[in-house]
């Protein structure tokens, strides 16, 4: 009766609110605040977790408690209930996917009385992706993404006061200055989180430099942000927890011996002003809330209001604090009306530690197989959009499909999603979300190819286990088999196609019946080993393909034998000599085509030099293993590696059998399959045409019979004399310098100082002295690092059997089919003269890697063609600017992002009209890089830094950094001009 009773209630306060008419949001309705005074701004929030310790849907209805009592879905019930009966209550929400399944299953008399409180600033969206993100095993794209997800469903419910201004990343273990960088492009005012090196932040609380202005971007202007940490994590000060999961006492007023207002009071002031002594303002912010609070909202909001009146009161003796509710937004709004100057930032807060043993390096790499099938997400993602739009789709089914991959990718960006830090029960939750997503967008390009060819009923299934050369449509037979293939590139590219077969004797020819060269190529016999992976194809059919952005190829086996005197495959041991030698005594397995040269050493099976783009460089490969610590985790100097932490137990034992080789010395491609262990295997690959060499490597199942959890890795080692430093990339963009033991603003615990070392590599990791540079492209977040001048380390695969006591509760110890998880992945390797910074063959190659060509497979009898005439032309692009997106944003509206992607050299200048017309466009407009603010509207704080040597004269803001692309199809053609300065990204919107 209780919980009906209070729903009574709450229909009675929302039924007399009409309909909201008018906006009032925005910063005039901030509380007011006091001059000479400490004001206090309490910010209620609940930080729900888009799965961890429970699944998404458990987390939501408030299952399993006895894993963790959360149950979303009455956070939002009360705390609306709670904002309802009083007007200065405030509340921030964060995750828009909580809300939006919340919301879609709300009454309309709730619905509007939503919309009231959103309205009066009263309920205020921050953060406002559709999870909040991780920041170091992200991809740039898929951040995009997920937040012009969230920010457009709020702008279509809510208007103009549903956008979030300030970033709420809490949770991140670290924090890049790409992410930083993508809120500036969004407009956002600033961004708040909660977690630095402790070191770190021991120094700004004694030098008030908690609050800082982050330079974000190296190439791009005006990139500053107003950052700043908070300072007792995200949670309510000590004592002073008032949701119903805690053991804090709550603020008794009766006229009884427990009255405890005045205890309570003392209490909180000095802990103000203590707290406000690290801050440089009469304003301090102090978060009321933490991971899933307001469940009886009720409890929080009357314990908060009786702390906000007696606190008060206590003016009238002299005090001179003063406390309201509010909101970041709120909070920075002050701050920049303030004549203040802060701290400066350039670099990021990677690698995060918590104490002297505890580095949070480990995530980098965890559940290694996830983080490539989030990957494969995004892939798939950026094709269905863009075919979407190419033939047009406008079904409602068709919609939903993609609304739901769009979502899942949304999901898999959270800091316990792609991190791997969550339980192994919620991964294969998002593993099941992932891939019924997929499934139903699988639809999708099946519809929209059917429309672009002429294959009309042609199946075009995708094959998602092609990472073990498997392919259930190639399985039985190739033969009459169309390969279409899909750029999603902005350019034309050139790569080699590869699809599992049975050994036949093939012919491929292009959609001109023109034959195309093919080699037929063994799949390792490590892959073929693989427990339930089919074996009838043991062989991978290798051809080039040329692609614009659809291209079709035609696959029949001959009815007579090819001659194959031109293929030779050897399979030898380490120390016999094969290949191309010198002479019979020298040793070496020579490996080279026209652009590359490769030579291994036969006595170890090893790499042992590489030549390329006229520079010869000793590189030897190695795979190394680290055992992963045990402790107790009862202090820091027994804390164990886990789903978080790397932490190895002694120094890195090196790989050092003698290698098993085998070659395939084919024309277009060549390979050496390499065998180190029961456990480590690979394929060094060069293909004719394509200026990198690539390293495919197997490894698993990692062995814990000796009970010692262990984390594999491999090394590149060379004479290149890099003097401590290397560079990785943030989120796939900018690289960031590193120093080996340094940081920026602070003298780091280097106690742990290989995990100390280690660093998020999204795409890429290089090092160089004054001629060489080596690079190493990867295909999903890794944890890499140089530990040694001339040497590069990426961590590949991590099975461990203690957890780190920081909250998941088991150990990360993957297993599939009874056994050890194996993970297949690639690393490309460039060698290159030193430059001081990414050349445009680094860049482009970096974005081919991350998108390259999606096959779909159909059966037929004849030579498929594609309808060119339905393919708008991207060719108006230079060749510095890449297609970032394109798609569908409403139905008359498509949306598209541009980028610039080298980080030097000279701006870059295009006309979009030739590719507004061929999509009938009649207006255009251009917005923030999350595609739901016009650019000209864009509007942001400014403040100023220290170095800038002076206090601010007036307040400032930022606004759009050149002048926003408006025009329509009446305008010359002059007026769609568009230019790209270095690593800038522009967003446009046409509406056909």
């Amino acid at each position: 009766m209780e919980y009906f009773g209070r729903v009574l209630i709450f229909i009675a306060l929302v039924l007399p609110y009409a309909p909201v008419s008018e906006a009032t949001c925005g910063f005039e309705t901030c509380p007011k605040t006091r001059v000479n005074m400490i004001n206090v701004h309490l910010v209620p929030h609940s930080h729900d977790d888009v799965g961890w310790l429970k699944t998404v849907d458990q987390y939501y209805y408030g299952s399993q408690n006895k894993i963790q009592h959360a149950g979303v879905q009455y956070i939002l019930d009360t705390v609306v209930q709670e904002l309802l009966k009083d007007s200065s209550r405030r509340f921030i929400q964060v995750e828009t996917f909580f809300f939006a399944k919340w919301y879609s299953e709300q009454p309309e008399a709730v619905r509007q009385a939503v919309k009231k409180l959103v309205a009066e600033g009263r309920l205020e969206f921050t953060g406002g992706a559709w999870s909040m993100n991780d920041e170091a095993t992200v991809h740039y794209q898929s951040v995009i993404d997920q937040f012009n997800l969230g920010l457009k469903y709020l702008k279509d419910i809510f208007g103009d006061c549903g956008r979030p201004s300030i970033g709420w990343q809490i949770d991140p273990f670290g924090h890049s200055r790409e992410m930083a960088s993508i809120f500036a492009q969004m407009g956002y005012h600033g961004e708040f989180f909660a977690r630095m090196d402790y070191l770190d932040k021991r120094k700004r609380l004694g030098d008030l430099g908690m609050e800082m202005i982050w330079k974000s971007s190296e190439a791009l202007q005006n990139s500053e942000l107003f950052t700043g940490m908070l300072y007792n994590h995200y949670s309510a000060p000590p004592g002073f927890c008032f949701d119903i999961n805690c053991q804090d006492a709550p603020i008794i007023d009766g006229d009884s011996y427990d009255n405890n207002v005045a205890e309570r009071v003392d209490q909180f002031i000095e802990y103000i002003q203590t707290m406000s002594k690290s801050f440089r303002t009469p304003h301090v912010m102090v978060p009321m809330g933490d991971d899933f609070q307001y469940e009886d909202a009720e409890v929080n909001f009357k314990n908060m209001d009786k702390l906000i009146q007696y606190v008060n009161a206590r003016q009238s003796q002299g005090s001179q604090i003063n406390v309201f509710y509010s909101t970041p937004s709120c909070y920075l709004y002050e701050l920049h009306q303030l004549e203040q100057t802060w701290p400066n930032k350039t670099q990021d807060f990677f690698p995060y530690s918590s104490d002297s043993h505890s580095y949070w390096t480990g995530y980098f790499t965890s559940r290694p197989t996830q983080k490539r099938f989030e990957r494969d997400g995004n892939h798939f993602l950026q094709v269905v959009k863009q075919l979407g739009v190419l033939a047009n789709l406008t079904s409602s089914q068709q919609s939903e499909n993609l609304e739901n991959l769009s979502q899942a990718m949304g999901i898999m960006q959270h800091h316990d999603a792609v991190t791997g830090t969550e339980k192994q029960a919620v991964a294969q939750d998002y593993d099941r979300l992932l891939y019924e997503a997929i499934s139903g967008a699988e639809n999708n390009a099946r519809d929209a190819l059917r429309i672009l060819t002429n294959l009309t009923s042609g199946e075009f299934d995708s094959c998602l286990e092609l990472n073990i050369s498997a392919c259930a449509f190639t399985q039985k037979s190739a033969n009459n088999v169309v390969v279409t293939v899909v750029n999603p590139l902005g350019h034309t590219s050139t790569q080699y196609v590869r699809v599992p077969v049975p050994k036949e004797n093939y012919i491929v020819t292009d959609e001109k019946a023109r034959k195309v060269p093919s080699e037929l190529v063994a799949v390792p016999w490590q892959v073929l080993s693989l427990e339930h992976r089919p074996n009838d194809t043991q062989h991978e059919l290798v051809f080039q393909a040329t692609v614009e952005k659809i291209s079709n190829f035609y696959i029949r086996i001959l009815p007579v034998p090819k001659s194959q005197s031109h293929l030779s495959y050897n399979s030898v041991y380490a120390h016999n000599s094969i290949g191309r030698a010198n002479d019979e005594e020298s040793n070496e397995l020579i490996v080279e085509n026209s652009l590359i040269k490769l030579v291994f050493d036969t006595t170890t099976g090893g790499l042992k030099t590489i030549e390329m783009n006229g520079v010869t460089e000793n590189i030897e490969q190695s795979f190394g293993i680290y055992k992963g610590f045990q402790g107790n985790n009862g202090e820091a100097k027994n804390r164990s590696s886990g789903a978080y932490i790397f932490r190895p137990d002694g120094n890195i034992e090196i790989l050092s059998n003698k290698v098993e080789l085998s070659v395939y010395d084919g024309t277009k491609v060549k390979e050496v399959h390499q065998h180190f262990n029961e456990f480590v295997s690979q394929v060094v690959r060069l293909y004719d045409g394509i200026n990198r060499v690539e390293f495919e490597w197997l490894v698993g199942p990692i062995p814990t019979e000796d009970e010692v959890g262990r984390e594999i890795v491999t090394r590149f080692t060379t004479n290149i004399a890099s003097n401590g430093k290397f560079y990785t990339d943030s989120n796939g963009r900018e690289m960031l310098e590193r120093d080996r033991n340094k940081r920026e603003n602070f003298d780091a615990d280097m106690t742990e100082s290989v995990s100390g070392n280690y660093y998020p590599v999204t795409a890429q990791i290089s090092l160089q002295d004054d001629k060489k540079r080596i690079t190493l492209l990867n295909d999903r977040a890794q944890g890499g690092a140089s530990l040694r001048d001339g040497e590069l380390e990426l961590m590949l695969h991590r099975r461990l059997l203690s957890d780190d006591a920081f909250g998941v509760g088991e150990a990360l110890n993957e297993v599939q089919y009874g056994t050890g998880l194996i993970a297949r992945g690639k690393i490309s390797l460039i060698l290159d003269a030193a430059s001081e910074n990414p050349n445009h063959a680094e860049r482009s190659t970096q974005l081919e890697l991350h998108l390259p060509f999606w096959k779909f497979f159909s059966k037929s009898n004849n030579v498929a063609s594609v309808k060119r005439s339905l393919l708008p032309d991207f060719s108006v692009f230079p060749r510095s600017v890449g297609l970032l997106s394109f798609e569908k944003y409403d139905q008359d509206q498509i949306l598209i992002r541009v980028e610039n992607f080298n980080t030097i050299g000279n701006v870059v200048s295009f006309n979009i009209y030739p590719l507004f017309e061929s999509l009938d466009g009649k207006e255009i407009w251009e917005t923030t890089l999350d595609g739901n603010l016009l650019l000209s509207q864009m509007k942001r704080f400014k403040f100023n830094q220290d170095s800038s040597g002076s206090n601010p004269a007036n307040i400032d803001f930022f606004y759009a950094p050149h002048r926003p692309l408006e025009a329509n199809s009446t305008m010359e053609v002059a007026e769609f001009a568009v230019t790209l300065v270095p690593m800038q990204i522009r967003t446009f919107i046409i509406k056909h």
